[in-house]
């Protein structure tokens, strides 16, 4: 009777941390692709910002401070074009996050609802025709006559 009452117990908890378990789950996978999209995204930046110093410290002439200027602008672009990619990628990362978000809590409420059910139906047949709260108390000095 008592290792029934135990695993009953147990299989409760269980259920109700269930949903913080998948939550957290999602949080930590979510941040972990984040960071990593971003590291790799300054790295780029970062080697891309090294070579244009090391171009630059190799200027010797005005044809090669002329080259330099045309290079300049393409990185400008290139870089331009990188950044809306990335930015592309974390907005697509955000709206897969908020979908499995979404999914999580819809069926994190779905299962409350369940075992609110669940909790209402059982506590029904142990409730009899009387009221168990008290009646209550007037005083008959409080009404006007």
């Amino acid at each position: 009777m008592q290792d029934k009452m135990i695993d009953n117990f147990n299989q409760q908890t269980r259920r109700f941390f269930e949903p913080m378990r998948k939550l957290n789950s999602l949080m930590l996978g979510n941040m972990e692709k984040m960071t990593e999209y971003q590291l790799e995204a300054m790295k780029r930046y970062s080697q891309l910002g090294t070579e244009r110093m090391r171009s630059a410290s190799e200027i010797s002439d005005a044809e090669d401070l002329q080259q330099f200027g045309a290079q300049q602008a393409e990185m400008m672009n290139e870089l331009s074009k990188q950044m809306m990619e990335d930015a592309e990628a974390l907005n697509q990362m955000s709206q897969e996050f908020r979908s499995e978000l979404e999914k999580l809590l819809g069926e994190a409420g779905q299962q409350l609802a369940d075992q609110a059910s669940q909790s209402g139906a059982s506590a029904k047949p142990a409730s009899s025709g009387k009221s168990d709260t008290p009646a209550k108390a007037t005083s008959q000095s409080s009404r006007k006559s």
